[in-house]
């Protein structure tokens, strides 16, 4: 049985967590205080630096939660049903959504490359997203719907583009617009190196 201390441990570290994505979001980093962030939670500051180092500790386990949220429907959508080619828009959509979302754009996109640094916050969306990109172009090419590539160099040229397609969207004063024109160019360079039947 779990116990209330591990319960109650878990919902404060949540809130935590929690209160920080919405402070980032909203604020950015360099704006918001571990005061503000332990006062949105409702808890001491006492109980924040139980759970966490400082600062950008906490950013880092924003980070990780958006990070994984946005993981988590891409995952499911790659290994959901459907054509691999069906998957693979189905997963581009959903990574321009994504793209949209403003907790996703201000911490994953703007803050964490600074606040991170660039080497950790690369190895981090590495692990998030290449894996999924190699995964989906296999997929691709074993169902016949690409021809051969080299996998790993593909996925980091397709990787590559997805990040500048992220940034261009969130950096954009029209984000919506930018999705869907850049949700449209991908759509007709993958219909062009498609395989045809």
């Amino acid at each position: 049985m779990r116990s209330r201390r591990l319960d109650y441990s878990e919902s404060t570290r949540s809130a935590l967590v929690n209160s920080a994505v919405d402070l980032f979001t909203k604020r950015g980093y360099a704006s918001t205080s571990l005061d503000e962030i332990a006062k949105r939670a409702r808890v001491t500051k006492g109980a924040l630096y139980h759970h966490f180092t400082g600062k950008q500790a906490l950013f880092e386990a924003a980070f990780e939660k958006v990070e994984s949220q946005v993981f988590g429907r891409l995952e499911e959508i790659m290994g959901g049903s459907g054509t691999p080619w069906d998957r693979a828009l189905a997963g581009l959509r959903e990574f321009i959504s994504s793209c949209l979302d403003p907790a996703y754009q201000r911490i994953a996109i703007h803050e964490a490359p600074v606040v991170m640094g660039w080497e950790r916050w690369r190895e981090a969306e590495d692990r998030a997203s290449f894996g999924l990109i190699r995964l989906s172009l296999e997929d691709l090419i074993e169902a016949g719907e690409l021809d051969e590539v080299p996998v790993e160099i593909t996925a980091r040229l397709l990787f590559g583009a997805l990040h500048s397609a992220a940034t261009e969207i969130a950096g954009s004063p029209d984000p919506k617009k930018v999705g869907s024109q850049i949700e449209a160019v991908i759509v007709q360079l993958l219909h062009r190196v498609r395989r045809t039947p």
